[in-house]
């Protein structure tokens, strides 16, 4: 199982989410580098990890407040061929996605850069159809399936029909809220999806956990604080 670190980016920061409550997110203060600045805090955690992946939230885009296109680019660029970018920027649709993505390569259009990686997260996606013609497009997309409160976030929850190979389990009031991972949430979301591969996200605090994670035959889950304070 591979634990996937986490790159949370607002205000042209790194910040540490705490219970998907944004109003509350702060520059992160880790013990892996020295600043928030979002270059130094991705090549920290991939060299803490040893991932080839790294997931980044763009909250600024998720929230309304504008992609975070000059940051995007200097971490495909920094990070560099063989890494992997799976970005959630609050896609609507896929011509939004689409659309970023250009703008982001654009910017810095280096050859031996970082994979980029759609995430649709449930949270702010309308049209099913986007992941159909974001694999049309050439791309691998990935769809989150975002829960608060035990509430499903979203319209597009229910059949799995149209749910791609790899799909997220996110419990957003559990990220960074040193409670555990919503297994039970993962369970059932388990049971409806088939040979698909799942990646959870949320609640790990300590090596305990990822080896329970590992035990519900979750493929990966997504990590940020345990790895800041140095517990996974």
């Amino acid at each position: 199982m591979q634990v996937i670190p986490v790159l949370d980016l607002l205000d042209g920061h790194a910040v540490r989410a705490v219970r998907g409550e944004r109003s509350r997110y702060r520059p992160i203060q880790s013990s892996l580098c020295a600043t928030s600045d979002p270059v130094d805090v991705a090549r920290a955690l991939l060299a803490a990890t040893g991932a080839s992946t790294l997931y980044v939230a763009d909250l600024g885009a998720i929230l309304g407040r504008g992609a975070h296109i000059e940051a995007l680019a200097a971490l495909r660029h920094a990070l560099g061929d063989g890494i992997a970018i799976w970005l959630d920027a609050g896609f609507s649709d896929f011509a939004s996605m689409h659309a970023l993505f250009g703008r982001i390569v654009r910017f810095e259009p280096h050859a031996a850069a970082a994979t980029l990686v759609p995430v649709f997260g449930t949270e702010t996606l309308i049209e099913a159809s986007a992941i159909a013609d974001a694999s049309a497009a050439g791309y691998e997309p990935i769809l989150s399936l975002d829960y608060r409160g035990g509430r499903a976030l979203g319209t597009l929850h229910g059949e799995s029909a149209w749910w791609p190979s790899r799909v997220i389990v996110m419990t957003l009031d559990h990220v960074g809220a040193n409670a555990g991972p919503d297994l039970q949430t993962f369970a059932a979301v388990r049971a409806m999806a088939g040979d698909r591969g799942l990646i959870g996200a949320g609640g790990v605090r300590h090596r305990d956990d990822v080896a329970r994670i590992a035990r519900c035959g979750a493929q990966g889950w997504l990590v940020a604080s345990a790895i800041h304070d140095r517990t996974v």
